[in-house]
């Protein structure tokens, strides 16, 4: 058993938590939108077609903000033709995913289910075949109250108030020679700039997210955020970073490394966002919108499925990279959950991508059940429990090497302070085969433990046991043995830690507990 030591000081604000930091992705993707979130004639589905089970994970998942409706999509995307009655809305062929558009869903669609899911939209608009014009129509149809002809056609179109929409992606993966109407960063800068400056004329209150790279083993990373942020840096609020993981040729270790990844990646970036302000003399914050991010066994969908599937028919709602998400694959996820918390100072909002489906926390079959994927469970244990600030804490625990990262900690850990006073304690296990003992200090108040869950290999099960729509083995299970103690203004933990687990402790103060045992 290796002995690991943490140190948790709750008095020290690291940052406040950015509750869009529990944030979604539904794109016109495969079966994410239709057959999805949309599909009239389920036994569940309400009077707009939105099936009420899937409603009702994504509640309990506690999504916050959705970005819609791309994506690669979006770089295609006329979003006239998801407006208006639908008999009259035109069927198009969609280039990103070699598919069949219906437009059965678009912005009045999306906006009245994300409503009712308790959501925020964040919308993406199209500058890879669009522009300047067609971003401020969009802005105007969807924001402006009355009096001209695109509010007026809102309102004819069934949406009398405005729908409101702060948040606003300039754009998507500009950078990406797959993107429809990639661009140079000059070529991408100078249109998000334009863009933005008339977004901003025409309602001063949006929030504007400009395309930073696709991925930080771009060759053009860094110095894409540099030029893109010289053109853009005094109009732009956030600037977007999209990280993917997978396990390479069994390389579990590396894999279970991810969150080392994406620190480094989150740093570089906020580097670089200092760097240009710095030469721009700039006194202004820009946030790091990390607006795709999951595991994505990208390497099997290039290699097995993407040439059959973008050059044969154009089907409606494919089938498109529904991973199957395992144990191993949930305590990565929440790992990355680790790292985005850790970086509140910096991360202004992220997006799990995507919500149903498509490597989906959620899935669900046509007429049939929908299910919890194992990645299901550290995002909504996460959204429940991680509000409130993030405190500084000391971690003491030996190294473990890989291929991809070099020497990293074998343990890794966060601590979210709530508003009442309550801690949660989020912990991952990285090492394959050790279990740890961790012993924690958490200084500056007297708390009694309310609460431990680990996921990890359930009984009977490895690490490659997945959950599918009749049979889910995978699920967070009390995490036993844990000790809780105090000594005046301080409280001492320790536990035993599984090997490949991701766990979560919340622990009450004592003086509440004592004054309502209820609590």
């Amino acid at each position: 058993m290796i002995p690991v030591d943490l140190r948790v000081h709750l008095g020290e604000t690291v940052a406040a938590v950015p509750p869009r930091l529990f944030g979604g992705f539904v794109e016109h993707m495969g079966r994410c939108v239709y057959q999805g979130i949309y599909e009239p004639g389920h036994p569940s589905a309400d009077a707009h077609g939105f099936r009420e089970d899937v409603l009702e994970l994504v509640r309990e998942l506690g999504v916050t903000v959705a970005r819609y409706p791309g994506g690669n999509f979006v770089s295609g995307y006329r979003w006239e033709d998801g407006v208006g009655p639908l008999a009259q809305r035109p069927v198009r062929l969609e280039a990103a995913w070699h598919s069949t558009e219906t437009n059965e869903v678009g912005l009045h669609e999306f906006a009245g289910w994300a409503q009712r899911a308790g959501v925020e939209v964040m919308q993406a608009v199209n500058l890879g075949t669009r522009g300047v014009l067609e971003a401020g129509d969009l802005l105007e149809y969807s924001n402006h109250p009355a009096g001209t002809a695109l509010s007026e056609q809102r309102r004819t179109n069934g949406a009398d108030e405005p729908f409101g929409i702060t948040l606003w992606c300039l754009g998507n993966e500009m950078d990406g020679p797959w993107q429809i109407g990639h661009k140079t960063a000059d070529e991408y800068g100078r249109l998000a700039a334009e863009t933005a400056r008339y977004m901003r004329f025409l309602d001063h209150r949006v929030e504007l997210v400009v395309a930073g790279s696709s991925n930080m083993e771009m060759p053009t990373f860094g110095e894409w955020e540099r030029t893109v942020l010289r053109h853009t840096a005094e109009l732009a609020d956030h600037i977007s970073v999209h990280a993917y993981y997978e396990e390479f040729d069994g390389d579990a270790a590396s894999f279970l490394a991810s969150g080392a990844g994406l620190d480094r990646y989150l740093d570089t970036v906020a580097g670089i966002i200092d760097e240009v302000l710095r030469e721009l003399g700039l006194d202004k914050q820009i946030g790091i919108s990390v607006d795709e991010w999951n595991v994505w066994y990208q390497r099997d969908w290039n290699e097995n499925h993407k040439d059959s599937v973008l050059s044969g028919d154009w089907p409606q709602a494919p089938r498109l990279i529904e991973d199957e998400y395992n144990v191993t694959d949930a305590v990565v996820v929440g790992s990355l959950l680790i790292s985005l918390l850790r970086h509140s100072d910096r991360v202004s909002m992220a997006n799990l991508a995507q919500l149903v489906n498509v490597i989906a926390p959620i899935r669900c079959e046509p007429d049939g059940p929908a299910w919890r994927q194992t990645t299901f469970f550290p995002f909504a244990l996460t959204s429940a429990r991680g509000r409130g600030r993030v405190v500084r804490s000391d971690l003491t625990a030996p190294t473990v090497g890989t291929s991809r990262y070099g020497d990293v900690e074998l343990v890794d850990a966060v601590s979210v302070v709530a508003d009442d006073g309550s801690v949660s304690l989020f912990v991952v296990n990285r090492s394959t085969t050790e279990t740890v003992s961790l012993t924690t200090e958490l200084t500056g108040a007297s708390l009694i433990l309310q609460d431990a869950q680990v996921l990890t290999v359930p009984e009977g099960g490895d690490r490659f046991s997945t959950n599918t729509q009749t049979s889910q083995p995978v699920a967070p299970v009390t995490l036993d043995g844990v000790h809780c103690s105090t000594a005046g203004d301080a409280t001492r933990l320790s536990l035993t830690l599984p090997p490949i687990s991701w766990s979560v402790l919340t622990l009450r103060p004592a003086a509440a507990v004592k004054e309502n045992p209820l609590v």
